[in-house]
């Protein structure tokens, strides 16, 4: 049966979708944009600062289902610069020390709110 992943850690979803999604031991995580999830605002000022805030956030959501880092099976990365790669991997594999998840990158227009960064990811509660 589905179930419906929801917490007030991570900023709450800005459009009809839902922050997660479990079927089985699977759980599809909805992308994570660089809100503070305290005020709903955008963080700026760096490709740092941007991925740190999506980092922290993907934490936040993956907590609401009881997982943490370990349990993620999967991860696309989308960036409005692919100058900003560097940056990203750097701070992204600060999450990842092991067993690094399948990922893909992709380069993309446009991102909601006018940021540089989106992640979304599959996990596993039997990873």
């Amino acid at each position: 049966m589905k179930k419906i992943i929801s917490t007030t850690a991570a900023p709450a979803a800005i459009g009809p979708y839902s922050q997660a999604v479990q079927l089985d031991h699977l759980v599809f995580f909805s992308g994570q944009i660089p809100l503070n999830p305290d005020t709903g605002e955008l963080v700026t000022g760096s490709i740092s600062a941007e991925t740190e805030q999506v980092m922290k956030n993907m934490q936040a959501a993956l907590a609401g289902a009881n997982l943490d880092f370990s349990h993620v099976l999967k991860t696309t990365i989308y960036l409005t610069s692919m100058d900003d790669f560097a940056t990203v991997n750097d701070i992204y594999g600060r999450f990842f020390p092991e067993q690094s998840p399948a990922r893909a990158c992709v380069a993309v227009a446009a991102l909601p709110k006018g940021c540089h960064i989106e992640i979304e990811w599959i996990a596993s509660s039997q990873a």
